[in-house]
Formats: C-alpha cells, sequence, structure tokens
C-alpha cells in the first residue's frame, strides 16, 4: 500500500506537507464526488474540533500538527465525514496504537528530538472494510438516484442552443443536443445528476465561457462562433468538476473514468495467454532535483544534473556505499529541501528555489550531505512528488536483499500485489451493479 498523506519535516510544524507533491506536467485531479454528508461540519477524531467540509485539508492539519495523526488515501475515501465518525467512537473504545502504525522521525538522533506520529491506513483489515462500506453505500445511493431519474416522467427543460423545449425524460434533451447541435455528454444512462449537470453548462454559457477550452469572451455571438469554428462542442474532460456526474467514477476507489473506460472489459474472459510482445512503454519524463528540466531518458537527466549542477547522484551512491532503501530516503529528502527553499547540507533557508540553487554551486555544498542519520529516515520511504520517476531509476545491488533492513524497527507496509483478474470478477460492486441492472 502506497500512501499517499505524507508529512516531513516533523521537526518544525510550519515544514508540513500533508500529501505528496506533484510535479505541474502531470496533475492529477481527483474526482470531486457528491456524497450525501457534503456541506456538513467534519468533527477531528481526537477531540471535539469541526471544520467545513469543503476545507478538508484545514482537518487534516490540525491532525498532524495537533495529534501526529496522518490518515493515508484520504481523497479515495468515499464518505470522508461517515469515517471519521466511526474512528472517532473506536479510538474511545481502544488506544490508538491499537489500529495504527507508529512513524518514529529521528530515530537515530537524540531523545529529545524523537517524535512519534501515527498512522491509519487500510493495511488494517477493519480501515479497509470500512472504506469498502462506504464505497458501496455511496455507489448505492447514486444508483438509486440515476433510476429515479430514468423513471422521472416530470422532466422539462430547454435546450441550451436553441430554446427548444423538451418534456417527459432527460434522454429526450441530451439526445436531441448530440444530433443537432453535435454536443454530446455521454450516454443519458451514463449520467446522474442530470439537472445539476446542465446548469453547470447553462452557468458557463451565460457567462460567456467555452465548455471546451473554457475561455471567456466578450458576448454570445463571438463564443458561439468560437465553439462552432474550433468545434469546441464538447466538455473538457480534464476539468474533474464533471467527474461527480458520470456513474463511472463511482465504480471503482481511485479511479477516473478516462482510466476504467480504457480498461477492456474482455480481459477477464478472453486471451489467458500473457503475450507482451505488443507492449509499449510510456516514455518517462524524469525532472531534474534542482530546476525544471526534463528528460526522457533517466542518462540524459543524469548528465544533465552532472554538467549543470555538478551533482553525481551514481558518485554518491558508491561513495556512500548506498543501499537501495537509502537511495530512495535521500532522493526524498533532497526533494523535500529543495522545495522548501533550504539548504539540505547546512540548513540555511532562502527566499527562492534559484537562489538555493545558486548557493549550492558557490559553497560546493551541491555534493556535500549531513550525517546519514539526519535524512536516513523512515519518513522518507514516502515520496515528496508522488510522480517522481527518478526513484523509478534508482539501482538496486544484487548483494542486498529485497527490501528495507531487516533489523529495522520499522515497519514498511508492502504494495498491494493481488490477483487484480480475481477482485475483479468477485468485486461486490460488480455483483452490486449485475442485481441492479437485472432489476431493471
Amino acid at each position: 500500500m502506497a500512501a499517499q498523506t505524507h508529512c516531513t519535516s516533523l521537526r518544525a510544524k510550519q515544514d508540513c506537507i500533508l500529501e505528496p507533491l506533484c510535479f505541474p506536467e502531470h496533475l492529477c485531479g481527483s474526482a470531486s464526488l457528491t456524497s450525501s454528508s457534503d456541506g456538513h461540519p467534519v468533527t477531528c477524531a481526537l477531540c471535539s474540533d469541526s471544520f467545513p467540509a469543503s476545507v478538508k485539508e484545514q482537518l487534516l492539519k490540525h491532525m498532524v500538527l495537533d495529534h501526529k495523526l496522518v490518515i493515508a488515501d484520504v481523497k479515495l475515501i468515499a464518505d470522508f465525514p461517515r469515517y471519521m465518525l466511526y474512528w472517532k467512537k473506536r479510538f474511545t473504545e481502544q488506544p490508538i496504537t491499537d489500529f495504527c502504525s507508529i512513524i518514529k522521525t529521528n530515530s537515530e538522533g537524540p531523545v529529545e528530538q524523537q517524535e512519534h506520529y501515527f498512522l491509519l491506513c487500510d493495511a488494517l483489515p477493519e480501515d479497509r472494510i470500512l472504506r469498502e462500506q462506504l464505497q458501496q453505500r455511496r455507489l448505492e445511493e447514486v444508483l438509486d438516484q440515476q433510476q429515479k431519474e430514468r423513471d422521472d416522467t416530470t422532466f422539462h427543460r430547454a435546450c441550451m442552443f436553441c430554446n427548444e423545449e423538451f418534456t417527459g425524460n432527460r434522454s429526450s434533451l441530451l439526445n436531441h443536443m448530440a444530433k443537432e447541435h453535435s454536443f454530446s455528454i455521454g450516454l443519458p444512462d451514463n449520467i446522474v445528476y442530470c439537472n445539476k449537470f446542465l446548469d453547470t453548462l447553462e452557468w458557463k454559457l451565460e457567462n460567456m465561457q467555452c465548455l471546451y477550452c473554457e475561455k471567456t469572451f466578450r458576448d454570445k455571438t463571438t463564443l458561439k462562433d468560437h465553439m462552432r469554428k474550433k468545434q469546441h462542442r464538447r466538455i473538457n474532460a480534464r476539468n474533474h468538476d464533471y467527474d461527480r456526474f458520470y456513474v463511472i467514477n463511482y465504480l471503482e476507489l481511485g479511479k477516473t473514468w478516462e482510466e476504467v473506460q480504457s480498461e477492456d472489459d474482455r480481459e477477464l474472459f478472453e486471451d489467458e495467454d500473457d503475450d507482451w510482445s505488443d507492449w509499449q512503454a510510456h516514455p518517462v519524463c524524469a525532472v531534474c532535483l534542482f530546476c525544471e528540466q526534463q528528460a526522457e531518458t533517466m542518462e540524459k537527466i543524469y548528465t544533465h544534473m552532472e554538467e549543470t549542477h555538478e551533482f553525481d547522484l551514481h558518485k554518491l551512491k558508491t561513495d556512500l556505499s548506498l543501499k537501495f532503501y537509502q537511495q530512495v530516503k535521500l532522493v526524498n529528502y533532497i526533494r523535500r529541501e529543495l522545495h522548501q527553499c533550504r539548504c539540505y547540507c547546512c540548513q540555511e533557508r532562502f527566499e527562492t528555489k534559484e537562489e538555493l540553487v545558486q548557493h549550492l554551486g558557490n559553497t560546493g555544498h551541491v555534493m556535500q550531505l549531513p550525517e546519514v542519520s539526519h535524512w536516513d529516515q523512515p519518513q522518507y520511504y514516502f515520496p515528496t512528488y508522488e510522480n517522481d520517476a527518478l526513484l523509478t531509476a534508482l539501482s538496486d545491488s544484487e548483494s542486498e536483499p529485497e527490501g528495507p533492513n531487516p533489523s529495522s524497527e520499522v515497519p514498511v507496509i508492502a504494495e498491494d500485489i493481488s490477483n487484480l483478474k480475481v477482485i475483479k470478477q468477485t468485486s461486490v460492486l460488480n455483483k452490486l451493479l449485475k442485481d441492479r441492472g437485472g432489476s431493471n
């Protein structure tokens, strides 16, 4: 299980990072899906403080700073308020250590500088079951809403393009827009909260905004000509505000409609031969540790860092005899320090990253590291940037065991390597959908 929630620089509260960062070139939004608990305040699981559901990040920050509690994969929790209520009750019944893994920071440093943080994640069976139940409950609510809309005969709405009115069922309007105006938002049976969806689109048009590129124009005539000439009569698939209107986004935790749609369902029943001859790997896009330079091969990015910044990761690995997991922690440590504009050698802070990089070069600190105990800490198992391709290229030593140091007392949760095909075939969500489909 790869924990998505991450807190770094735990010695100083102002340096807290609640989730892994993401390089701008690969920003990946998550679906903002409708929940029956949306709009209600969410109470902390360990105290009486409450926060609006719309500012969940404030609650997460509060739990990290005040209670040292970190919740993994928050964005994959279907109903966060109910999730918090459940654990609030459980934490009053049993000690938090019965449920959470403990992460000790600065484990080899002075005792007064050590801190313990609690990680709550779905590696705990009780937490995983709770997340699955919340996901199934939300799916049932969405399917009930969709069925009501499909059976609704009181639908009455005008076309947003020609003002022709439609009554009886939403499908007549959606099919009209697709056929007469070449504007399709998908099959009616794939859409939920249809009226809210149409309200959102109409609001954009009324505010002279293109539905695809989302640029704003001075009047409706200019907007209409733009959408016609540019063939922008479709919605922007990268705008994740639309995700909540498609049933497919509620089917599997952590997957967008694009990911689910790209899967070939026939693989569950056909082509059991594991033939990888047509595999086409996507090129990596590694980002320099010190600047925004990118490269499609690791050799190029290593060469860039050596020639431009005089940083040689291979030399550090050899000189310090770094094992694989030490390399991981070193890269994550350097990434975090540069993100916070702080020299990873002398800890001096700067106003900008550019000033810091100049300092590293002028002082020769670029190849100087602090004591190993300073950065060889368990919190640096977690990536600073969740899409950091540099981590995937780190080489392992043949003499080194396939995992963290066996003598380490820090538990590291392995990535889930369950049989995906079996999970899909036996998923309770698939059964629920089949039962629903059979009743229609």
